[in-house]
């Protein structure tokens, strides 16, 4: 299997982040990417696309925000990392702000997503990293892997949020349907529900979303990913979510797993995004599943047998000292 990434990607460095009402050390982490990149013995350098399938995915000012956002905070005179902490709690008009403080609110959703000096240029070549993949299986490969750092699948089209700036599963979906490579599923298999890909595909027919992931009702994003949001318009039908109790083992995350996979299945995708994260691992520190390490390899076994070529983008996996060994085991599974 081929693999992707680029080195820009791990200078998003982040200090620190506010979680459970106070500062912690930031969890998407440098070190993340290292550990993939040596428990998968290195990846192939991504090619530049442009930001054309950015674009086409992204609202124009949000990504024009993610580039400027940083040396608007240094112009201001602040240190460190930029930081929201005024946010809207109804969806925002279009409106003009002088100030950073105003533009991180409006384009954010968290307090937990930062914009570090190297975060514009990692969450673009993060995408180029999903877009290298969706390359090689339109090239023939059955399977490639992009090694994406920052992750993408809590970024909607114009907000920021969980980690994620720019939304790689959704970018590497839409572009494979521009190019004509038939019906596109997504199925999200991090820990926490990828609101930001199910935000911009509700009400699209021509994307299914599958999402496996932990109870909204007790975890992050809250406010998405409940058994009843089932897409709207021409979309209505078109999203499904699966959320599963705190302490699921893989006895239960299979059954949920084999139903995903049946619903694309019948809803007749030809290739598959997989949101593929390593959250679901019993050692994780800011997840409750039970999943252990050769679990990954049987979930890479059961995806495997859909028979769809597919593109894997790396979303979240915060046990660092673990994370390599469970996503070679993830990868190697799938590969069988």
């Amino acid at each position: 299997m081929r693999l992707f990434h680029h080195p820009l990607q791990s200078e998003h460095a982040p200090e620190r982040e506010l979680h459970n009402g106070d500062w912690v050390p930031f969890a998407e982490c440098p070190e993340r990417f290292a550990q993939i990149l040596a428990a998968c013995g290195g990846a192939e350098v991504a090619s530049d696309h442009g930001a054309g399938p950015i674009l086409s995915v992204h609202d124009a000012g949000y990504v024009r925000f993610l580039e400027q956002a940083h040396g608007e905070w240094v112009a201001a005179g602040r240190k460190g990392d930029a930081i929201g902490y005024t946010f809207p709690v109804v969806r925002r008009r279009p409106l003009e702000f002088d100030r950073i403080d105003a533009k991180l609110g409006a384009w954010s959703m968290d307090a937990s997503t930062p914009i570090a000096s190297g975060t514009w240029n990692a969450a673009y070549w993060s995408a180029q990293g999903a877009l290298s993949a969706l390359d090689a299986v339109a090239a023939g490969e059955r399977r490639a892997f992009a090694l994406c750092r920052p992750p993408g699948h809590h970024a909607g089209a114009d907000y920021m949020g969980g980690y994620c700036y720019l939304n790689n599963a959704a970018i590497a979906a839409r572009a494979a349907g521009d190019r004509g490579m038939g019906r596109v599923a997504i199925l999200d298999v991090d820990y926490h529900h990828g609101n930001g890909t199910q935000d911009i595909f509700y009400a699209s027919p021509d994307v299914f979303f599958a999402s496996i992931h932990a109870d909204p009702v007790t975890d992050y994003p809250f406010y998405w990913g409940h058994a009843d949001e089932r897409g709207e318009g021409e979309g209505e039908g078109s999203t499904l979510n699966l959320p599963l109790p705190r302490g699921t083992d893989w006895t239960a995350y299979a059954q949920a797993l084999d139903a995903a996979l049946g619903a694309i299945g019948e809803w007749g995708a030809d290739m598959l995004v997989l949101s593929f994260g390593a959250d679901t691992f019993a050692g994780d520190p800011i997840s409750s599943f039970a999943l252990q390490t050769d679990d990954f390899a049987r979930m890479g076994e059961r995806i495997a047998q859909a028979g769809l070529p597919t593109v894997i983008v790396m979303e979240g996996g915060y046990a660092v000292d673990d994370l390599g060994t469970n996503v070679a085991t993830f990868l190697d599974g799938i590969s069988r």
